[in-house]
This record gives structure tokens, C-alpha cells and sequence, in this order.
């Protein structure tokens, strides 16, 4: 169905080409909210970032509008994250020629698979949870957009960031983290967390009652207290869990977008993070 509204979409597009606007400050487009926060942040002023997606949309489930890939065929540069992450946005690359800066590519990734509770599923795209990696990317945003000291600026936020996180989650009595899906490898692999996801890496993905059975008995054997669930996603499974188990629920933002509350309240990539550790010392126990 997804495919079939994009062919649509790009033929509508096409037929339309002669229409195309001949403004040279063609605005950089960015498939969702981590990568067009970077970006607006970084790229020199008078530069206009759109984001693809719109606040609380989760970002998996992106469908793209014929005007939509109008605007990604438009861009002086789409960025945006590789690895099936959102299928939509490279298939509107693909299919309109688009300038499509991936991300992803020679930056080191975690394998999705390999625990108990989920099938194999590729590798983890979720980088931006690691404010290390977000660096990585900061800088070669800056050096597609040709703003390299602004990137140096907006990376060393990032670095005193990992710094408050790093202090924060050193002294921890717990370090299982249970999240209703796996969007948190890399925060864990960064601070020595234990990930235990109730379902995989797409939030839509729901637990077999086998793999429900197995995490509610590894959350029991580490003692885990807190649920963390998601703002975009429904919260039915983890309330599941932490009833079986009689542990509490806490958000975790994934940040893969904002709400329309948090754009109103001006919260942004900062911000949310650092309400994630505070979520996180609490249900961590940590000192």
C-alpha cells in the first residue's frame, strides 16, 4: 500500500515538473526530527531545514504525500537515515533523484539482533541516543551544508551532554533497562546499560506470548522496578509487563519526535534528554 501511494505521488510529481519553483536557496530537507534539529541548528542562517515528518507522527509509519515528494525532489539536500529506517524517504530518493545524504553510512552500528526476546532484524539505526554518535553526525552535516565550525559548536553541546549522562548513570543499583521496544541499544551501550526490549525494533511490533512469557520472567530475575514506554507509541504492552511483575511505568523518550505539547512547551533534543536521565536515575535507583 505504501509503495503504491508513493508511485502515485511521484506521478503526480512528474507530471507536474514544469511547474517546478527556480529558487536557487533551495531549502535541506530532513526525514524526521533528530536529523532537522541538527541540521537547523547547524546549517548557516538563512538556511530553511523542513521536516518531513510531522510532530507526533512516529516516524516508522511515514507515508509521503505528492507534495511531500515534491519537496524531496526539490531539496538542495534530503538527509536522512538509512538501514529500512523509514522505507518511504529512500524510496522518494530513489525514485525522484534526489540529493540524499544517508547518514548512517561508515558510521559504526549495533546488530539488532541477537537476544532472546526478538527475531533477528538487521542493524540498530537509533543513533541519536548516543550524543557521541549524534556528534559524528553533527559533523557531517556541517560538512554537507559547508557550516563545519557551526557543527564543532552544536557537537561540543553534545559532548557536555554525554559528560551529565556519563556522571548520572555511573552509580546505578540497577542497570537493566526494560523498554517496550528496542530503540535504546546505543544509550546503553554507551553508559553499561543492559537493554531488555519487550518487542523489536519497529514500535508496532507486538511480543509473541512466548517472548512476553521470557521477558516477564528476565524482568522478575533482575528485579527491574520500572517499565520505561514510549511518548508516540501505545503504552498497553508495558503496563502488561509491569502489572505481571508489579513494577512501576516511566517514559523513555526515543526521540524520534516531538508532540505538538513539547513543540509548544519549546522542548527540543536537549531538553528531552535530559528528562530521559532523570527518568532513568529514578527508575535505576541511581545515587
Amino acid at each position: 500500500m505504501k509503495r503504491r501511494a508513493l508511485a502515485a505521488a511521484t506521478a503526480a510529481l512528474l507530471a507536474g515538473a514544469g511547474c517546478a519553483g527556480t529558487d536557487e536557496r533551495r531549502p535541506v530537507v530532513a526525514a524526521f526530527y533528530p536529523l532537522a534539529f541538527a541540521a537547523a541548528e547547524i546549517a548557516p542562517p538563512g538556511t530553511h531545514v523542513e521536516n518531513l515528518t510531522a510532530p507526533g507522527v512516529e516516524p516508522h509509519d511515514l507515508e509521503l504525500s505528492a507534495r511531500d515528494v515534491r519537496r524531496v525532489a526539490d531539496a538542495a539536500a534530503v538527509l536522512y537515515l538509512g538501514e529500512g529506517f523509514q522505507p518511504a524517504v529512500e524510496d522518494a530518493i530513489a525514485a525522484t533523484g534526489a540529493r540524499g545524504v544517508d547518514l548512517l553510512v561508515g558510521l559504526p552500528l549495533l546488530e539488532a539482533g541477537g537476544d532472546e526476546h526478538r527475531e533477528a532484524e538487521g542493524r540498530d539505526p537509533h543513533v541519536w541516543l548516543d550524543p557521541v554518535r549524534y556528534a559524528t553526525i553533527a559533523r557531517r552535516i556541517g560538512r554537507e551544508l559547508g557550516a563545519a565550525d557551526r557543527a564543532e559548536g552544536f557537537a561540543a553541546r553534545l559532548g557536555r551532554l554525554d559528560a551529565e549522562l556519563r556522571a548520572g548513570l555511573s552509580t546505578c543499583a540497577r542497570r537493566e533497562l526494560v523498554t517496550s521496544h528496542a530503540a535504546f541499544g546505543y544509550l546503553a551501550a554507551r553508559y553499561g546499560l543492559a537493554q531488555v526490549p519487550l518487542a523489536g525494533l519497529g514500535p508496532e511490533a507486538e511480543a509473541t506470548p512466548r517472548q512476553l512469557r521470557e521477558v516477564i520472567r528476565e524482568v522478575r530475575e533482575h528485579g527491574a522496578t520500572t517499565v520505561f514506554f514510549e511518548t508516540l507509541v501505545s503504552p498497553r504492552l508495558a503496563q502488561t509487563v509491569a502489572r505481571e511483575v508489579g513494577a512501576e511505568t516511566a517514559v523513555l523518550n526515543p526521540l524520534e519526535g516531538l508532540t505538538d505539547d513539547e513543540v509548544a512547551a519549546g522542548e527540543d533534543y536537549f531538553s528531552v534528554m535530559r528528562a530521559n536521565l532523570a527518568a532513568l536515575r529514578k527508575g535505576l535507583g541511581c545515587s
